[in-house]
């Protein structure tokens, strides 16, 4: 019951996501009141980053991470991770005059990885398996991304003049693309990030880099066309190795159980 329930929450996240979005948006459009006009960008821009943060929860393994970390891990990366990109994304426009697609990757990447670190080293250091890493990481860039969300809703109600449609469009837009965008490439990363916290090795820094810079040419390609193909194709990259990577952590959440137990059983018999 416990593991069904596990793999399919995702479903009731997004049912009463959608229910709760859908109420307020048509309470606004009756009542005419743009005192919900918050509510709904705020429920529009979560309802499917935390359902794909459900989604990566329970199909990572044995979902030992606390839900408090993971809330913790999405508001405080979603808001560490904005400043800081856009303090840094702002001083480098204004010292060079023009910030090139690859930078503003490099920016948002990097700065989408302080709270992962933070708990790594911090707040969760009795576990360090790369599952975690990429729940963790699912959890920073889905506060990132809904956060981003917000402000591009916010920005489309003002420039079309307070057009609510405006604000549908991107709230739909931008929420359906949520997955395929900042929440893959910080859970690929962080992920790879625990998995040479777990066990270091030369080989699994150059894993860690080598995911970095995937993700990086990833977010650059994905700011840089405009085109619904592109994104389709982008996303689809994103989420399968995504994906992969899921399901090859859970192998090395197993292999290195079974080498636990196999020590303590030689040590037993010793």
């Amino acid at each position: 019951m416990n593991e069904a329930y596990r793999r399919w929450a995702w479903v009731a996240v997004l049912v009463v996501g959608l229910i709760l979005y859908i109420a307020v948006l048509r309470t606004m459009v009756d009542t005419r009141n743009p005192n919900f006009v918050p509510t709904t960008i705020l429920l529009g821009a979560t309802v499917v980053p935390a359902t794909f943060l459900t989604f990566a929860a329970g199909r990572s393994g044995r979902w030992q991470v606390p839900a408090w970390i993971l809330v913790a891990a999405a508001f405080f990366g979603g808001v560490v991770g904005v400043v800081v990109a856009g303090q840094l994304e702002y001083e480098t426009l204004r010292d060079m005059g023009a910030l090139p697609m690859f930078f503003v990757a490099v920016i948002e990447e990097c700065a989408k990885l302080i709270v992962p670190v933070v708990i790594l080293i911090g707040l969760w250091r009795r576990r360090r398996e790369p599952s975690d890493g990429l729940v963790i990481g699912v959890a920073c860039g889905a506060g990132f991304a809904a956060l981003e969300t917000m402000g591009y809703a916010f920005t489309a109600l003002l420039a079309s003049g307070g057009n609510i449609g405006a604000v549908e469009e991107t709230l739909f837009v931008r929420g359906l693309l949520a997955p395929a965008g900042h929440t893959a490439w910080t859970g690929l990363t962080a992920g790879a990030l625990y998995a040479l916290a777990a066990r270091p090795s030369g080989r699994r820094v150059w894993v860690f880099l080598g995911t970095l810079l995937g993700a990086i040419v990833l977010h650059a390609l994905w700011d840089s066309i405009g085109a619904i193909l592109g994104y389709v194709v982008l996303g689809a990259i994103s989420v399968g190795w995504l994906l992969l990577e899921m399901r090859r952590y859970r192998t090395f959440e197993v292999a290195s159980g079974q080498a636990g137990v196999a020590r303590r059983r030689q040590a037993t018999a010793a």
